[in-house]
């Protein structure tokens, strides 16, 4: 691995520690300011998450500025470790494992409506606040 291949690495790992640890705080923010037997902790990091990817991905088209290590500490790094799938995946599994299928299919649904939703007005904001 070269240098700046190694120097690449090193901050994908950094970021994706804060971003676990800052999907973990929110996490316990959302369930302590609103319990519920729905999973919305990971549904909130989640639709964060992918409005933010997308912002970051068309801002980082449009800024030269933009360094190609930010945009992979950012997005692979942080985002990665902040965003959830792999837990969405488990709860909803649980929620149809304990019988609730109904909550399942809602969870199904409120993650691919609401993500897809705050990606594409992520990408429209960042595209608005820089215009290529």
């Amino acid at each position: 691995m070269t240098t700046s291949g190694m120097e690449r690495f090193l901050w994908v790992c950094f970021a994706g520690a804060l971003g676990t640890g800052t999907r973990y705080l929110v996490g316990l923010w959302v369930e302590h300011r609103l319990a519920a037997a729905f999973p919305l902790a990971t549904l909130f990091v989640n639709v964060i998450g992918c409005f933010t990817i997308a912002f970051v991905m068309q801002m980082s088209v449009t800024l030269a500025s933009f360094s190609p290590t930010l945009r992979l500490a950012l997005v692979t790094g942080f985002l990665g470790g902040f965003t959830t799938y792999s837990s969405f995946n488990q709860e909803t599994l649980k929620l149809l494992a304990d019988g609730a299928r109904t909550l399942a299919l809602v969870n199904v649904a409120a993650t691919f409506v609401g993500c897809f939703a705050a990606g594409l007005l992520g990408l429209a904001l960042a595209r608005r606040l820089f215009p290529a």
